[in-house]
């Protein structure tokens, strides 16, 4: 008999209940094999001394993990937020437990060695919610993340963590030769919601900033600063204007407010289910944020009444909605990796070329930051992502209105009383009849450089097609410089490799090459490839996560200064102009000169691990892929 049958066997009669039976469901069923089990008296003392009661031990537990660390606004929050939550769970008869992980903030490791561990984060933050959880025979989880793209990549792990075990458990399934296969589906996946930590305010610039556009009083937000780095190199803001953005960019807690990674991510994270409707545009500092923790508690227990889990949400149908809103939205290319990975964790078939079929049919609407006007805060301001999604679900064929969400019902029903969207008073999004792009803005690209995939993010403001000249780094280092110095300029086509998940390694983002370009005047004449990745605050003619990368002998590895390369949209092709026998000619000195000699390739620790396991880009970078 399978180890896990036993245990649910023991807790079933220990408790005088019948897993078949059709009773009202038993909604501690995983935390009774702890709690109630006679021979479990050591784990009934060690609760005893949390300051459970004996009435206590009777209750469902609920897991609340959290992503709170000091140090980062978009996190700072976050513990106060558990202690919210359970204070809601205690209310309808549930025992909170709140429990903790780590974090990287991407905004202050960017462009060090820090942002090596920034998409590795997920992996680590995944497993560690998937270890208590399951360790701890929790009944069910919320999870509270924040912060742009790693901890997004947060967001993204912390479903991946309700689905991985399910894939788990089907593996030992099918190959147990007992019946316990729905007994040991049910230990192992637990109803779960996630709560998004909140949006950042927008700053405000306290003095003129004219070498940029802005004047006093104009928003502005943290990946202000990045372009400033560009300005200030190329002498179109002075000292004084760039320590003033510095001070105001970020007014108080709260993940970056545009359109970037994490908001694009909360976002999904919404219209998959998985958060309560205007969890991804509230304000950390709203009060509809604290009353949206007090009320996670009677959801939660509504999911455990109903058997809900994650695996019943996170449905292919729900990742074609989120994708759909991905790019009606703006969002991030990290949208791609991470929505990528959390499918493979749950065994839902999603490629890139599904972002790709959507996005083909799917107009761009928001008028939002980075490449636009607006911040999140407007959104919510506008109604919130229920809002649009309602224009979409009433107007169009793109969404699927009867997958279920986290609240008991369907996402139709969720927006039943939702007001319509409307146009007179407010531009943030556009009529179906006015998009900003009339297909989507994320393009899979293929092509000579890139023959397993790249993912472009283009709004129609850079045009649809480029042809320029390689200025190769081999890192990120030395960018502001060649920019500076002129070596980066008009017609230029930057190529920036061994950034990669295995050569970075850890995939870094490449928001001060980005912000650099724009803020020198060159976001229009200059493009940037890359396989390493972009944070949701980028925005030009920037193409990331090429496949195969350069650690691999990709030909990303193989261009050399002043290589013709080309870029067209309307074919979503990118390619180097060179003659085959050239570019075999280059693929062997590369094998001879390169292959297994990466300079900051990792031996031991966290990252040699990543290194060694992770997956390519077009397949979501994940790190547990089947071996056996």
């Amino acid at each position: 008999m399978a180890h896990g049958e036993v245990e649910l066997r023991t807790a079933a009669r220990t408790n005088g209940t019948n897993n078949n039976s059709a009773a009202a469901p038993k909604l501690n069923k995983i935390s009774s094999f702890i709690t109630q089990s006679a021979d479990k008296g050591a784990a009934q003392s060690m609760l005893h001394a949390c300051g459970l009661t004996v009435e206590a031990l009777d209750k469902p537990q609920v897991g609340i993990s959290s992503v709170w660390w000091e140090g980062n606004p978009c996190n700072t929050p976050l513990l106060e937020f558990g202690r919210l939550i359970k204070q809601g769970c205690e209310a309808v008869d549930l025992v909170g437990l709140q429990n903790n992980t780590i974090g990287v903030s991407d905004a202050i490791t960017m462009g060090g060695s820090g942002m090596q561990y920034s998409l590795p984060s997920r992996e680590l933050i995944a497993d560690s919610i998937e270890t208590i959880t399951m360790a701890q025979y929790h009944d069910a989880n919320v999870s509270i993340p924040g912060m742009l793209a790693s901890l997004v990549a947060s967001e993204s792990s912390l479903m991946v963590s309700s689905m991985r075990s399910r894939k788990r458990g089907a593996a030992k399934s099918a190959s147990s030769k007992s019946s316990s296969s729905s007994s040991l589906m049910s230990m192992i996946t637990r109803p779960s919601i996630i709560v998004y930590g909140g949006t950042i305010q927008p700053g405000r610039h306290g003095m003129d900033m004219p070498g940029l556009g802005r004047k006093k009083g104009d928003p502005c937000n943290v990946a202000d600063n990045f372009e400033a780095t560009g300005a200030y190199a190329k002498g179109l803001i002075t000292a004084e204007e760039r320590v003033d953005l510095i001070r105001n960019a970020c007014p108080g807690p709260g993940a970056c407010g545009g359109m970037f990674t994490a908001n694009t991510l909360s976002t999904a994270i919404e219209v998959m289910g998985m958060g309560l409707p205007l969890t991804s545009s509230t304000s950390a500092v709203y009060p509809e944020k604290t009353q949206e923790c007090l009320r996670v508690g009677g959801y939660i227990k509504n999911l455990l009444e109903k058997d809900i889990k994650p695996r019943d949400i996170m449905t292919k149908k729900a990742f074609e909605n989120a994708i759909t809103m991905t790019h009606v939205m703006g969002g991030s290319t990290n949208a791609v990796l991470h929505l990528i990975a959390v499918a493979r964790a749950g065994d839902v078939d999603i490629t890139i070329d599904d972002f790709q079929r959507i996005g083909d049919k799917t107009p761009m609407l928001a008028d939002v930051k980075p490449s636009g006007k607006y911040y999140m805060e407007g959104i919510h301001n506008i109604g919130g992502v229920p809002r649009v999604l309602k224009y979409i679900l009433d107007n169009t064929d793109l969404l699927h209105g009867d997958v279920m969400t986290c609240t008991g019902k369907t996402l139709r029903e969720n927006l039943a009383d939702v007001e319509p969207l409307e146009f007179e008073t407010q531009d943030i999004i556009r009529p179906l009849s006015n998009p900003i792009k009339a297909t989507g803005h994320l393009t899979i690209m293929r092509g000579s450089l890139c023959p397993g995939g790249a993912v472009s993010k283009l709004t129609g403001k850079e045009g649809l097609y480029f042809d320029g000249t390689a200025v190769v780094f081999d890192s990120e280092e030395g960018i502001t410089e060649a920019i500076a110095e002129g070596r980066v300029k008009d017609g230029s086509v930057v190529i920036i490799r061994y950034v990669g998940p295995k050569g970075g390694p850890g995939m870094p983002e490449m928001l001060g090459p980005t912000g650099a370009i724009m803020g020198a005047g060159l976001g229009k004449t200059v493009a940037l490839i890359t396989d390493g990745r972009f944070s949701g605050a980028s925005h030009g003619f920037c193409t990331g996560h090429v496949v195969p990368k350069a650690a691999e002998g990709g030909p990303i590895a193989l261009v050399k200064d002043g290589d013709r390369i080309t870029i067209d949209a309307s074919t979503r092709e990118i390619n180097i102009h060179i003659s085959a026998e050239e570019m075999e000619q280059r693929k062997q000195w590369w094998i001879k000169e390169k292959k297994g000699k990466l300079a900051n390739r990792p031996t031991r620790g966290w990252l040699y691990k990543f290194a060694r396991d992770v997956q390519n880009a077009s397949e979501g970078c994940i790190t547990d892929r089947d071996l056996f």
